[in-house]
């Protein structure tokens, strides 16, 4: 119980405000660090020996020296023998790349598929099968199959280029893939996927307005059939009604809508796979500074034998890791994050739509009336005025 409150500064209020944030966050970097295997970037052999050994007497150096596989793979996460040798930043990069690709492909699957649940709550079955659908084919039949690729060629340590595999399923689907085949039948799903993707594209495009246009001119045209009206003004007044109600439908808006989104979409899924690998030169970056900082401050410092070197080397290193790594570069991955939240994953499911907060400014001018109904009648007679000619936005003119 906090007996006498204290107010926050503005710094500590928003980082307070931002505690379970933050707290998911170092778990996260803890579990990060268990994936890569290193502190501080110092590889460690928490889960055993490595998988590789020297190749000969000679090789006791792994710096300098190739490495030989003897054993099974390393238990969990990066084998801590990577780090330091020559393949350490070409291994390392195709993994974090890779990595990268495989959790944009499945959070716009998942963003794609709260679509599908958000269509289905409302009861749109049009968005269903003319959106979610060619939406889901359309992805998977491009970075789907690249997400599959990289899966199978993990798993069957395959020397096939994937670059000349996706770049040529569009340029040359018909040419033989020689020894980037990964698997039997590669060639017929690449001729069959494209296709698909090829095929969702008009999917997502044409059949919804034209639908759209068709169910409105049915209940349209059935607005003229009912009762015999008496008089020949009452018919007039259903007419004019019906037509108004048919100009409300605006089928080239409609359809230019629809064209929009389309694009977007088609072009989003090239853009926003592309946008992930932001995750890969952020680690690439995060991981760099970190070994700068442990080699060319705390380990140079470190060879000296005066104690006061070492105290200001410890000292730097300690004010780089915290400011730069911690604080900088958490806020970095921080905004990037949330910029894949909210535009990459967000926008295969959320729409915006902007609506006039005609009860909150009626709020405000009631609360107004009682404030001032007391001291002046005539502004009373004219805030009525305003309100009964829909004048709302002309309310600080009244009052002045």
């Amino acid at each position: 119980m906090c007996i006498v409150p204290q107010k926050l500064g503005s710094f500590m209020e928003m980082a307070f405000g931002g505690r379970y944030v933050i707290l998911l966050m170092a778990l996260f970097s803890i579990y990060c660090g268990l994936i890569y295997n290193e502190f501080f970037s110092v590889p460690y052999h928490i889960f055993g020996s490595s998988a590789y050994k020297c190749r000969d007497a000679s090789c006791s150096d792994t710096h300098t020296a190739g490495l030989i596989k003897y054993r099974e793979p390393y238990k969990f996460g990066v084998d801590p023998s990577w780090r330091g040798s020559r393949s350490e930043l070409p291994f390392l990069n195709s993994l974090k790349m890779k990595m990268s690709i495989l959790f944009g492909v499945t959070q716009m699957n998942l963003g794609i598929m709260l679509s599908y649940f958000d269509a289905k709550f409302h009861g749109n079955s049009l968005d269903i099968r003319y959106q979610f659908v060619p939406q889901m084919i359309f992805l998977n039949s491009l970075f789907g199959y690249l997400a599959l690729l990289i899966v199978v060629k993990w798993c069957t340590g395959s020397k096939a280029d994937l670059y000349h595999v996706m770049i040529y399923m569009f340029l040359s689907p018909l040419e033989n893939l020689g020894d980037n085949q990964l698997f039997w039948g590669q060639k017929t799903l690449q001729i069959l996927l494209l296709l698909m993707a090829t095929v969702a594209v008009p999917w997502m495009l044409f059949p919804k307005p034209f639908i759209l246009r068709k169910l409105h001119m049915e209940r349209f045209q059935g607005r003229n059939y009912g009762i015999l009206r008496t008089s020949d003004a009452e018919l007039d007044v259903e007419l004019d009604s019906a037509q108004e109600h048919h100009n409300d439908f605006n089928f080239s808006e409609v359809f230019v809508h629809q064209m929009i989104h389309s694009i977007e979409f088609v072009l989003g899924a090239v853009s926003n796979t592309a946008s992930y690998l932001r995750l890969w030169a952020l680690s690439l970056a995060h991981s760099e500074l970190s070994t700068v900082f442990y080699e060319k401050i705390l380990i140079l410092a470190w060879g000296y034998k005066s104690i006061i070197i070492r105290l200001v080397g410890l000292a730097v290193f300690a004010f780089a890791t915290a400011f730069i790594l911690l604080v900088m570069e958490t806020l970095s991955a921080f905004l990037h994050a949330l910029r894949l939240h909210w535009v990459e994953f967000m926008n295969k499911f959320y729409h915006v739509v902007s609506y006039c907060y005609l009860i909150v400014f009626l709020s405000f001018l009631f609360g107004c009336v009682l404030l001032l109904l007391p001291r002046n009648k005539k502004f009373l007679h004219d805030l009525s005025m305003a309100i009964m000619s829909e004048d709302f936005f002309f309310f600080p003119r009244i009052i002045s």
